[in-house]
């Protein structure tokens, strides 16, 4: 393996129709990605080979992948096991749920790949899903683009592959209210609904976790303290373990009823003290912050 092809990496960007493959295409080729469309997975062996012979110019490529084979997971896997023997390769999916599939679908009056003449757009959607579960539950990175706007995914598809050449652990660090329904996307989830409800104190209810009034109160509670003391010392191993292991990006969640009071205070406390561990660099979202 020659030194070039030891740095090359390949992304296989794949999922849904309509979850917004396009959208993390042009952002990864915005940030210096080599950017493929439809490419035939048998051609992507090509390309790697002659990225290779370009003494580096072209050290990180994105194919992205028409879902709609049924051979599609097959040959997927069979590509990445050839290309992993000279580049670092991972597949990422990306997902939403039928509804939000449905409303996009509808915004643009285009019809899914799968619909037909005699299926509905729902058919083709779930038709979709059915084929692609094996491959979904197999890929590198899961990105579930329900409440996702396009300056959202672009967002979120910078903070997970704009810094690829540096090592360590990309560690994403995000609160979410439960009663908006729990992430689907993430490595780990904390409930925070064991401690007290700010939002019970008159004088809290219309502040956030972000106020230092609210810090005071959450991480002041019974159990608050002891929690993040023990959670942080069991993720340590787990962090370094994610890097031993050469995975590069890991998504924490922390949840409480609302997203605005308890996980809000929490997760940047986590993200503070996460910050610190060797190797690990942290970014910090609140999902639903402002939504009530």
């Amino acid at each position: 393996m020659n030194d070039a092809a030891s740095q090359q990496e390949i992304l296989i960007v794949t999922g849904m129709s309509g979850a917004g493959r396009s959208t993390v295409a042009n952002t990864l080729e915005d940030l210096g990605w080599y950017v493929v469309d439809n490419l035939p997975l048998p051609m992507l062996k090509t390309l790697a080979d002659m990225a290779d012979r370009s003494g580096g110019a072209l050290p990180r490529i994105v194919a992205v992948v028409d879902v709609r084979g049924r051979d599609l997971f097959a040959d997927i896997q069979a590509t990445v096991d050839e290309l992993r023997d000279n580049a670092t390769v991972r597949v990422v999916f990306l997902d939403a749920t039928d509804e939000i599939l449905v409303r996009r679908y509808e915004s643009v009056r285009r019809p899914h790949p799968l619909q037909g003449d005699d299926r509905s757009l729902l058919d083709g959607i779930r038709l979709e899903r059915e084929r692609l579960q094996e491959l979904r539950a197999s890929c590198d990175v899961v990105i579930d683009t329900s409440r996702y706007n396009v300056h959202d995914l672009s967002t979120a598809t910078r903070e997970l592959f704009s810094d690829d050449n540096t090592p360590g652990l990309q560690l994403s660090v995000s609160s979410f209210g439960f009663k908006y329904g729990a992430p689907t996307d993430v490595d780990l989830m904390v409930d925070m609904r064991f401690l007290p409800n700010p939002f019970w104190e008159p004088e809290l209810r219309a502040l956030t976790g972000v106020d230092p009034e609210v810090k005071e109160y959450v991480l002041g509670r019974e159990g608050a303290a002891e929690f993040l003391d023990h959670y942080v010392a069991a993720l340590t191993p787990v962090l370094a373990g994610f890097q031993r292991e050469n995975k590069r990006h890991a998504s924490l969640a922390v949840g409480c009823t609302g997203g605005k009071h308890r996980s809000v205070a929490t997760a940047r406390e986590l993200a503070d003290r996460l910050a610190g561990l060797p190797g690990v660099s942290v970014s910090l979202r609140h999902r639903d912050l402002g939504r009530e």
